[in-house]
This record gives C-alpha cells, sequence and structure tokens, in this order.
C-alpha cells in the first residue's frame, strides 16, 4: 500500500483528534515502521489494519466506520493534490467509472509498484453504474468511503447500494436520483 494512504490516515488523525492521539494509536499499534511512512513508500496494508484498529481501541468507533470516514476524507485530499484528474470531468459517475481505466494507469505512470485495487465499471442504464471493488486487502468500507467522498465533491443527487459478490469482492450499485 502507497505511504500516501498511511501519511494521510494520520493526518486525518491529527486533523480530526490531536497530535497526541497519533502518537497514541502509533504507539498502540505497534507496527514495524514504527509510524514514519513518506508518501511514495510501499508499506504492507497490516500496518493499516493495524493502525485503524488502534484509532478503533482510542476513539471507541467501529473499525469500518474509520475506514469509511477516511475514504470520504482521502477522496477530499486526492482533490487537491492531484486536480489534473478531476479537469474536464462533469460528474461523479463519470469520473467513477474512469478509475481503472484512466486515474489506476495515470497512478501507475507515478508509482509502478502500487498494488491499486480493482474498479470494474459498467453502465446499466442512464445514470446508473455498477462499480465492482475487487482487492486482496478487503477494504471495501474506505472504498465506500471514496465513493462518497466523490459523490459529495461534484454534488451530485447519486444514491449507493453495496452488496457483497458470493467472490468476496463488493458491488456498488450507483443510480442518479
Amino acid at each position: 500500500m502507497k505511504g500516501i494512504v498511511f501519511t494521510e490516515f494520520l493526518d486525518m488523525v491529527e486533523t480530526t483528534i490531536s497530535a497526541d492521539a497519533v502518537d497514541d494509536v502509533i504507539e498502540a499499534a505497534r507496527i514495524p515502521s514504527g509510524g514514519a511512512y513518506t508518501a511514495v513508500g510501499t508499506y504492507d496494508h497490516k500496518e493499516m489494519v493495524s493502525l485503524v484498529g488502534a484509532l478503533s481501541e482510542y476513539s471507541g468507533q467501529p473499525m469500518p466506520d474509520l475506514l469509511h470516514q477516511f475514504g470520504r476524507h482521502l477522496f477530499g485530499r486526492f482533490v487537491a493534490l492531484y486536480p489534473v484528474f478531476f479537469e474536464g470531468v462533469e460528474d461523479a459517475l463519470e469520473f467513477l467509472a474512469r478509475v481503472e481505466g484512466v486515474i489506476h494507469e495515470e497512478v501507475l505512470k507515478l508509482y509502478p509498484d502500487a498494488e491499486l485495487p480493482r474498479f470494474e465499471a459498467r453502465w446499466t442504464g442512464p445514470g446508473a453504474l455498477t462499480l465492482v471493488y475487487r482487492s486482496p486487502r478487503h477494504m471495501g468500507d474506505l472504498a465506500h468511503g471514496l465513493i462518497e467522498g466523490c459523490v459529495a465533491h461534484f454534488g451530485d443527487p447519486v444514491s449507493i447500494r453495496r452488496q457483497r459478490l458470493p467472490d468476496g469482492a463488493e458491488e456498488f450499485l450507483l443510480a442518479r436520483r
């Protein structure tokens, strides 16, 4: 998992709770890196699981809720850090439909060693998009938060329905209201 995910997670903790909370969460997580991340580094996703678990213990919030909250935060950070990805895009569904074929291709140019999740998109009707999220890291709650962050960013009236597929993938059914 790319370091930017870790640095942004710790930034969210600092922004929403405190710098002391960041230190406490890192210490409680007992992670191999000791919490020293660089945005371009690559780290074991198990460290993120440990950090979120430690934050859950610290805050009393369930891990799925924290991952979801982080996804929303992370999307906002992507908008600020990578505005070129949003140029010429009119709405959330258009953006989400291009994640795999455009956004992830560009990310791999910047970070060739990135192990990205897969987002299979297919239009199922006018204003209706199905996204299937596949990842060995199984962070569907993070993906859900990212999708909600996208919808909020574009201000689109889009409903999101999520379901687990038999193979363990997550399917997001998006429809413009």
